[in-house]
């Protein structure tokens, strides 16, 4: 998710300073992705300094407002038409701690399967809960938190999924007699930090 870019496509609906624009963000995300208003203002100095926001005059409360430049609309205009790249090397915590998980001796797997698999019911369930309670669409507001719950029910849907053949494909290699724990290598890299040396050290000469 681009806050960079959502936040800047904010702005090109009308000049706004930091908490406004937290505010918006999470009224047209569902409040789905809850934002500091240090990260706001963090990202707003960013894209002032790339030029494409600027200062506007504080209003009568003393807030100071972002506007958007013309080379920060381009560039909502280019995101708006371009398709989200998502790389084949994306980190997803889920994936490591079970890749980890099977290559260490005595983790019982399919207690962490099932662990995970609970937790990933249940909070389905909460979301289904709370799109059922959820009214027929009434204006963009709606409409936007109901885009974001529905990717937030799909995308624990393929979790559950991914869960379940992970379990068939551990179930295999059982039976296949595969060892899946990895001992530390014995191919030891070439590089590393080097060992500080001695503060008693004569001369303050320690081996290198």
């Amino acid at each position: 998710m681009s806050i960079r870019q959502s936040l800047l496509a904010i702005l090109d609906q009308g000049p706004c300073y930091g908490y406004q624009l937290r505010s918006e963000f999470e009224r047209r995300t569902g409040s789905t992705w809850p934002l500091n208003v240090g990260q706001i203002y963090n990202t707003l100095d960013r894209l002032e300094r790339d030029g494409l926001v600027t200062k506007t005059d504080s209003d009568t409360d003393g807030h100071v407002n972002f506007a958007i430049t013309e080379t920060g609309r381009a560039e909502v205009a280019a995101w708006l038409s371009s398709p989200v790249v998502r790389s084949a090397a994306a980190r997803d915590e889920l994936a490591i701690k079970l890749a980890v998980a099977v290559t260490l001796p005595g983790v019982d797997l399919a207690q962490v399967v099932q662990v995970q698999r609970r937790a990933t019911l249940r909070a389905l369930q909460d979301l289904t809960k709370t799109k059922n309670a959820s009214s027929d669409p009434s204006g963009a507001e709606d409409l936007a938190g109901l885009l974001v719950l529905d990717s937030l029910i799909f995308s624990a849907e393929a979790e559950i999924r991914w869960l379940d053949h992970t379990e068939t494909r551990l179930a295999r290699a059982v039976t296949a007699g595969i060892a899946v724990a990895m001992p530390l290598s014995d191919e030891l890299p070439k590089r590393g930090r080097p060992v500080k040396s001695g503060s008693g050290s004569a001369g303050g000469s320690g081996a290198r």
